[in-house]
């Protein structure tokens, strides 16, 4: 059903492959569209438990399309508001996913594609990759990316890379907070597979529960409402039967119901 990607399924973990290596995964229209709907997919699918985002060929992404943004640039202002807010749904269904989502990194991941492995939880990158924020080149902003780029890497980098549009090599993304880590290319699939893994052992009501944490207290003053706003969160979640069983399954050394 998708022309500008795949999805691979293995177990518990699904893989979302951009699939236009002959532009190094530049997105348009129709790759924003099939990776909102991808996002659906398997956020309604039960099966999965982590959602890996990957780019087929040398590159992650080279970003946005430069056909689709001259395109867009003729297009009326309605238009034109309509079109980016398709480019941001889509970012915000990726980083809005309850499951664990990882970006597995190689090569390219320009503008957009910096974009995209900010929005995922985690970033797992190889020694080969190299990320911009470089749209001031063309004469735009990266205005939908930004939110997800200031998360990862904080706005004193932020007020650097989005004027300067600099090349960020994968160390120097490690060093910002971009990525997680960083490995030869011959081991990047082992190591996204050991990070799946890891995130497999926690409880999948936990791991959301834990997103929206970090969602609901990130960047607030630690007050009495916040102090309540995290008694209140850690009270109801020990009453789920997903924690009652996690415990019970520690203290008689058996595996969590979420692992059988």
């Amino acid at each position: 059903m998708y022309q500008t990607l795949e999805i691979e399924r293995k177990g518990k973990v699904a893989t979302i492959w951009m699939n236009r290596p002959a532009v190094f995964n530049a997105f348009d229209e129709q790759l924003i569209a099939e990776l909102s709907a991808a996002c659906a997919e398997l956020e309604a699918d039960a099966g999965v438990r982590i959602v890996v985002l990957g780019g087929r060929g040398k590159h992650f992404s080279a970003g946005a399309d430069l056909n689709w943004m001259k395109r867009a640039a003729q297009f009326t202002h309605e238009q034109n508001v309509e079109d980016a807010r398709k480019f941001a749904g889509m970012l915000r269904a990726l980083s809005g996913m309850s499951k664990p989502t990882i970006a597995r990194v190689q090569g390219a991941a320009l503008g957009g594609g910096t974009g995209l492995t900010a929005a995922c939880d985690m970033a797992i990158a190889s020694d080969d990759a190299v990320f911009s924020t470089s749209e001031v080149k063309f004469g735009i902003i990266p205005a939908v990316i930004s939110p997800y780029v200031l998360r990862a890497i904080g706005p004193r980098h932020a007020l650097r890379y989005f004027q300067s549009a600099e090349r960020i090599s994968a160390h120097r993304a490690l060093m910002i907070g971009l990525v997680g880590e960083v490995v030869p290319l011959a081991e990047l699939d082992a190591c996204v597979d050991t990070l799946a893994d890891t995130l497999l052992q926690g409880g999948p009501l936990a791991q959301k529960a834990a997103k929206d944490l970090i969602a609901a207290v990130n960047g607030k003053n630690i007050d009495d409402s916040v102090s309540e706003e995290t008694a209140q969160r850690i009270a109801r979640q020990r009453a789920t039967d997903e924690a009652k069983d996690g415990i019970s399954a520690f203290l008689e050394k058996r595996p969590p119901a979420w692992l059988a």
